[in-house]
């Protein structure tokens, strides 16, 4: 999903509006190994930033809890998922760009899988708004797509935050499959995993609230255990909000990516068939999706014609290779 789905989404006048594991398969079609791709074992490493990556990985008008994290979760990611990855080759007017009045500035990195592997690519995002109120809307994002020699579940993370106090989070491994079809997907990635107790601490604090976006479409591409919340601290503190996001999100945020990462992206799930063909066209539909909903309309707003052609034309070629 990522955009979405990493979801991103419009910027308009009002603050927000949005949008032992592995067990036997029933499936003829697919056949487990137990045996993984070459990942380094070694999470959260500092990350090691070629100049192509520098201005991304600033992550430069969000706090310092909120960008620490951002650059544990892509760090960990291609730390993990180096030797199936190709660099960076977005031109650099499309890794960074901005509207003619400076009010819009936004970073994109991405970075598709070798054809050897199970990677499509993982692609990372942040958006800069100012507002008419006079603060700001920041949007940070990151999410990594399999390829549909795999069935395994996506990863998506996105921050929304339309001031200091104020934040929606979306966290999810997106299902690539019928759960109901389904059940012992189901049980593999979502039951085996105790994968919804995330949402559930992070519900018990006080500021926290689920969120439920007005997009049906977004609702029904997550996954029953996708923490999806809105967080509000009282308007004079501003330090409680750091605080929920290094003491509450940042752990939850890291063992969900470590969970997606060694059930999902490093252990091989061999798909052939009519069932792999199923899966590229649902994915495409997915991808295809989200330029429609979550970027078609926004970026012309945001951006102003001749940049979001420029970037979106680059988006749709990589959600289309």
């Amino acid at each position: 999903m990522a955009v979405s789905c990493a979801y991103l989404l419009p910027c308009t006048a009002s603050p927000i509006s949005l949008s032992p594991f592995l067990p036997p398969s029933s499936s003829p079609t697919l056949r487990f190994f137990r045996n993984r791709i070459p990942c380094s074992k070694s999470p959260l490493m500092e990350p090691l930033h070629s100049e192509s990556q520098t201005k991304f990985m600033e992550f430069p008008y969000v706090s310092a809890p909120h960008r620490d994290l951002m650059v544990q979760l892509v760090s960990s990611v291609e730390t993990r998922l180096e030797s199936a990855l190709q660099p960076c080759t977005l031109p650099p007017d499309v890794q960074y760009y901005q509207n003619p009045t400076g009010s819009a500035h936004a970073a994109l990195h991405v970075r598709s899988g070798l054809p050897s592997s199970r990677i499509d690519f993982i692609l990372g995002s942040w958006v800069h708004c100012k507002l008419p109120t006079g603060g700001a809307l920041n949007i940070t994002s990151l999410s990594a797509y399999l390829r549909p020699s795999t069935d395994a579940p996506n990863f998506l993370i996105e921050l929304i935050r339309s001031s200091p106090v104020s934040l929606i989070l979306i966290l999810d491994l997106p299902p690539r499959k019928d759960l109901v079809l389904h059940p012992e997907y189901l049980k593999e990635f979502y039951e085996d995993t105790q994968l919804d107790r995330h949402r559930q601490l992070l519900e018990k604090l006080p500021e926290v609230r689920p969120y439920v976006s007005s997009s049906l479409y977004i609702r029904s591409v997550v996954s029953p255990c996708a923490v999806m919340v809105s967080i509000e601290a009282p308007a004079d503190q501003t330090s409680c909000m750091e605080e929920i996001i290094r003491d509450h999100i940042s752990p939850i945020a890291k063992e969900m990516l470590e969970t997606w990462l060694d059930m999902c992206a490093c252990v091989e799930r061999e798909v052939g068939g009519d069932e792999s063909a199923g899966l590229g066209r649902r994915d495409q539909i997915i991808k295809n999706k989200t330029i429609e909903i979550d970027l078609g309309s926004s970026f012309p707003r945001l951006f102003g014609e001749e940049v979001a052609n420029r970037v979106l034309g680059v988006l749709r070629d990589i959600y289309n290779a």
